[in-house]
């Protein structure tokens, strides 16, 4: 069964393996494009404020409901090679700004797509690249050419940066809400350094909790700890909180090495044992000591332990997580403590008020009312956990994006307006350019404006009319036209209110240029195969079973284009 390949002397050579197999050129291209196209296709209907979501269900039967580019193509675990690509860069984007995650997918589809038009008129794939990263280049310098630039700290531009990403989600209803107080939290931690801000977004802790409806969802100046109070006889709740935060154990700790005590008699156990209370006393002293009415620790805190933090009043909540105890630095201005004895009154932070509260059936305590914090809490309610989650991945990507202008202020408009914008441009710029480049600069141009082609496909206005007027319209310089979606025509963006920042479109731009490139180039696969155990050929006729291991749909076993069976979700 071993694979084939014959030399000039038409001598038979075996090269690969059992069960390998090569696809070369035309062929090999085609099942890429093919497979890349599938992909796009299937994100496709979730692009813009008209996309439709998608349900996912895995294995063990979890159901994802989303039109979050980038959560779509993580969950379909996409086998074919050059797909996995398009996942790539819808990961890579997600990361870098964000939002666009969709389009990214759309764009190189479509760049694939055109480019497989030139191939079938033979021209050379080599060349091909060459014209789409110039192009590329080009039409980033054309889209910054039309960004506007804004103070990093416009509340009033933030909040529409925000709303236009929740435009897109399940989330509209209550995007304004949520614009609001996601600006909040963004502005909160943002660190000004000299003349630029620099914003983490790991100190944004967002926790979310089923029940109540989206509207609930709120910021809290300080962190929601999905942890109870340990101790029954402890306050629930503490106005003016002294917050120490130990990342040691309130316990005894064991010897390193094993040690043994004999005890011969009663008395002798005794004193060991108050000798060990007391050294659990002289610890919670210590705390005591220094001032503070709230322990937030990330280890254990031993029962004996917990008695007498409760007989002094003192709120302690344990096993918390490190990175929450970070959090809580930033936010309470405490510095995190190892060793108890070098716990004083300067290391505690401070919070208006800590709280135990129930939320729907689990309690979780609040410490909230901080100064000036440098970390805060995004709350997320809404009806059912499907709706949370995808609120969720909304309120991500709204925070990136609010994220990406604080720390580069330029902003486009939004509605397909500077990809129209940028295509126009490339149009004419094509023609400066020599040879058969020439073509493939159009073919990005054109693959630009798959973009808008999609959103009036989705918004169910004739694609056609749509884009030939759209063109007319830029051509006479209306470089803020676009598709205003909700309302099914073509509206100047800027005043519709929909803007994105211009990192965001860069970034599209330039990951899915970078990943059509390396899809054309490649023009032979070699699949090797993993030999399946037992004796060789385990199957009928020396063929292993199933196979073994061979991806699914690569060329010669239909031309599906390497889309694993998606049991029920297509």
């Amino acid at each position: 069964m071993g694979m084939q390949a014959t030399s000039k002397g038409n001598m038979p050579v075996v090269l690969l393996k059992e069960g390998g197999s090569e696809t070369k050129g035309k062929d090999a291209q085609k099942n890429n494009i093919a497979a890349s196209k599938i992909v796009a296709e299937i994100v496709h209907t979730s692009l813009g404020p008209r996309g439709m979501d998608k349900m996912l269900v895995d294995s063990l039967g979890d159901v994802t409901i989303t039109n979050d580019g980038a959560t779509i193509l993580k969950e379909i675990d996409v086998q074919h090679p050059a797909a996995k690509m398009l996942v790539e860069i819808s990961k890579t984007t997600d990361n870098e700004v964000g939002d666009g995650t969709t389009s990214a997918v759309v764009l190189a589809g479509a760049l694939l797509e055109n480019a497989e038009s030139l191939i079938d008129q033979d021209v050379h794939p080599t060349i091909i690249v060459d014209g789409y990263r110039k192009a590329a280049r080009k039409a980033k310098q054309f889209l910054e050419s039309i960004s506007d630039t804004i103070s990093s700290n416009d509340k009033n531009m933030l909040n529409k940066i925000a709303k236009t990403s929740m435009q897109t989600k399940l989330v509209r209803k209550d995007s304004d809400q949520l614009a609001d107080i996601i600006v909040k939290s963004v502005l909160a931690v943002a660190e000004k350094d000299s003349e630029s801000y620099d914003v983490d977004i790991d100190d944004i802790k967002v926790e979310k909790k089923a029940g109540g409806s989206i509207k609930d969802s709120m910021i809290v100046q300080g962190i929601v700890l999905d942890k109870e109070i340990v101790h029954g006889g402890m306050p629930r709740k503490i106005n003016e909180a002294k917050i120490a935060l130990i990342n040691t154990a309130l316990e005894i700790s064991k010897t390193e090495t094993d040690a043994k005590i004999n005890i011969s008699n009663p008395q002798q156990l005794k004193s060991f044992l108050d000798e060990e209370n007391r050294m659990l006393k002289t610890m919670v002293d210590k705390v005591i000591g220094s001032g503070a009415n709230v322990v937030l620790c990330q280890k254990g805190i031993d029962d004996m332990a917990q008695h007498y933090l409760a007989k002094a009043g003192i709120i302690a909540v344990r096993r918390i997580k490190e990175s929450d105890l970070t959090k809580l630095a930033k936010a309470t201005g405490a510095r995190i403590v190892t060793n108890l004895d070098d716990l004083f009154e300067k290391d505690l932070g401070s919070a208006d008020l800590v709280e135990e509260r129930k939320i729907e059936e689990d309690k979780w305590v609040f410490v909230e009312g901080c100064k000036h914090p440098k970390s805060v809490t995004l709350l997320l309610r809404g009806g059912s956990q499907r709706v949370v989650d995808e609120v969720e991945r909304s309120v991500h990507d709204a925070l990136m994006v609010v994220k990406d202008v604080i720390e580069k202020p330029e902003i486009v408009a939004g509605g397909g307006a500077p990809e129209t914008y940028a295509a126009t441009k490339l149009r004419n710029w094509a023609k400066s350019l020599e040879g058969r480049e020439q073509l493939a600069a159009e073919k990005f141009a054109d693959a630009l404006e798959s973009i808008p082609l999609t959103l009036a496909e989705n918004a169910g206005m004739d694609p056609i009319d749509t884009l030939t007027l759209l063109r007319s319209k830029q051509q006479k310089g209306e470089k803020w036209t676009g598709i205003d979606v909700m309302k099914g025509k073509i509206a100047n963006m800027k005043s519709s209110d929909i803007i994105e920042p211009l990192a965001v479109k860069l970034q599209i731009v330039s990951a899915s240029a970078e990943a059509a490139c390396m899809i054309l180039r490649i023009d032979d696969v070699i699949a090797t195969q993993k030999s399946a155990g037992g004796p060789p050929g385990g199957g009928e006729g020396g063929m292993p079973p199933g196979m073994g291991g061979m991806p699914p749909g690569m060329p010669g076993m239909g031309g599906m284009g390497g889309m694993p069976d998606m049991g029920g979700m297509m």
